[in-house]
């Protein structure tokens, strides 16, 4: 084999190893953000099973104010439709921008129904509201530390992704931009 031979050989072998090793460290930042994106959708859904009980159980003592419980149950519904477009491709920009809109959505009409349940002293003594009441109070918290995570990983991913040399992968390997929450 002659010297050039040899030197095209080697640099293809380099090359190949440089694409092995972009793809191998997108891979796993992509696997940090799936993680990331499992803490945001377990408080998603934690938070959705105690909207679901809270509903149910204020269909009846708040029956004069239907309009904000369908306005929540419209809400959650609508979250729901955008978490699942996000569980199906979680490094993709648009799913999560709806997500960041159902969700902000929700948190607005959730202020009137914690003010209508605050307003009636028997609804706060019900021991079967108190559970889902407390995830309700607790899960802008944990949904903050969620986002922060999901963010950061989104963000170590889209840098990742646009850095010289992995940049010119990113067609041939499909490696998308992250969303932000």
């Amino acid at each position: 084999m002659s010297d050039a031979a040899l030197a095209w050989a080697g640099l293809l072998a380099l090359l190949g190893l440089w694409m092995l090793g972009a793809h191998n460290r997108v891979t796993a930042l992509r696997a940090t953000l799936l993680g990331a994106w499992a803490q945001v959708d377990a408080v998603l859904q934690a938070r959705g099973k105690a909207l679901a009980t809270l509903l149910g159980a204020l269909g009846e003592p708040l029956a004069a104010e239907s309009a904000a419980l369908d306005a929540v149950a419209a809400a959650q519904a609508q979250l729901q439709t955008a978490a699942e477009a996000v569980r199906r491709t979680p490094v993709a920009q648009q799913p999560v921008a709806d997500l960041g809109k159902a969700d902000a959505v929700l948190g607005a009409v959730l202020v009137r129904l914690v003010a209508l349940i605050e307003q009636r002293p028997a609804l706060l003594a019900d021991s079967a509201l108190t559970a889902p009441l407390q995830v309700l109070r607790d899960s802008p918290a944990q949904l903050a530390f969620a986002r922060q995570l999901f963010n950061d990983a989104g963000a170590a991913y889209n840098q990742a992704t646009t850095q010289f040399p992995t940049r010119l992968l990113r067609s041939v390997l499909r490696f998308g931009q992250a969303g932000r929450l």
